[in-house]
């Protein structure tokens, strides 16, 4: 493994060069004493050829993975992946009984978030967005890793949130069982490259099956019952996507109304009905309240839509990359079928739709 100073001034590099920032020192910690110790169980495994795809940042949001493990299954020789949260926690035990929070002994901030929730929400996540990963439900799995965790008895409360492909958590007493377990998910024979590249490279989009699960739980809702103009919009923009597929030449409607004239029931119908339709579609927003309403009341009964629902305004300045309304089209040609960009509004007092073309292909 290489000297960790040089890998972690690499990573701070990349940083400045991708963020304009320079990484905290709580941040160049966790990369020296972390990243090298991975590195060297995966040596020791065999696994020297896997692709490290490291602080990868998950489309379209401000998180990042620790680390991502690029491979081929050494089964069926398709791409693999493994999503890696690194900690550095030595014991930790549940919060006052929760099986999703737990509580580290000597760490400000109050409780975390259970690793392997944590790690098995990106897994969800990237399987959801990343269409190099459509129609492969058993691509990505999802490791926690406490490696300075030796002690079993100091996080054996941790055993009790329920393991599975998407999550399971693996301590410094047990990083056999780890390496046994990467080992059946990435060859020892293959190179990672280039199903690091496939990744990286992966274009940004729903998924069909988050598409499927979208459009069940908006339909039949009675709170998204149109009334009025409220169904002239929705029919507008179906309309308009409809002859931006079959002409390929973009167009923006833009729907306007003041307080409870219905612009949120919409959107929310716009996603569910392209959704039903096997149409692409995400909705962004620069208010984070608003984004919240919408993923409260869309994904009641179904957390993944929530997905779909991104306030694509904000910048968040501890990213790797940042994200900004441009991730919306930096994605390929017609990778999109339609993006919904709500923006707040107290001037317009009535409910009205209009349209304009442009030009650009978004």
């Amino acid at each position: 493994m290489a000297n960790p100073d040089s890998l972690v001034e690499q990573l701070l590099e990349q940083m400045l060069f991708r963020t304009g920032r320079r990484a905290s020192e709580s941040e160049q910690k966790s990369w020296s004493r972390s990243l090298p110790v991975l590195a060297n169980d995966l040596i020791e495994a065999g696994l020297g050829g896997v692709e490290m795809l490291v602080e990868y940042h998950l489309p379209l949001t401000s998180q990042r993975a620790d680390v991502v493990l690029a491979g081929l299954h050494p089964t069926t020789g398709r791409p693999s992946y493994v999503v890696v949260e690194l900690k550095q926690w030595s014991a930790a035990q549940r919060y006052e009984g929760s099986i999703d929070l737990v509580d580290v002994p000597g760490m400000p901030g109050g409780p975390k978030l259970h690793p392997v929730a944590q790690v098995k929400g990106y897994c969800e996540y990237l399987s959801d967005f990343a269409k190099a990963l459509a129609d492969q439900p058993d691509a990505v799995a999802g490791v926690a890793y406490l490696h300075n965790a030796t002690d079993p008895a100091a996080v054996a409360e941790l055993r009790s949130y329920p393991a599975s492909l998407g999550g399971r958590l693996f301590t410094g007493a047990d990083r056999g069982d780890m390496q046994t377990f990467l080992k059946s998910r990435l060859s020892t024979e293959s190179s990672g490259h280039t199903a690091g590249d496939t990744l990286i490279r992966s274009a940004v989009a729903p998924s069909q099956q988050l598409l499927k699960v979208a459009a069940a739980e908006v339909r039949d809702r009675p709170q998204f019952h149109l009334l009025g103009e409220q169904q002239l919009a929705v029919d507008l923009v179906l309309h308009a996507v409809d002859q931006a597929h079959q002409l390929d030449h973009k167009r923006v409607i833009i729907v306007t109304g003041g307080p409870g004239s219905g612009k949120s029931v919409v959107a929310l119908s716009l996603v569910g009905e392209l959704a039903r339709r096997g149409r692409t579609v995400l909705h962004a927003t620069g208010s984070r309240s608003f984004t919240q309403t919408l993923r409260k009341v869309a994904g009641a009964r179904a957390p993944r839509v929530q997905k779909m629902f991104r306030p694509g305004a904000r910048v968040d300045t501890t990213a790797l990359t940042r994200m900004s309304p441009e991730q919306f089209v930096q994605v390929d040609r017609n990778g999109l079928s339609a993006l919904l960009a709500a923006a707040e509004s107290s001037t317009e007092s009535d409910h009205t739709a209009s349209e304009r073309n442009e030009k650009e292909h978004v």
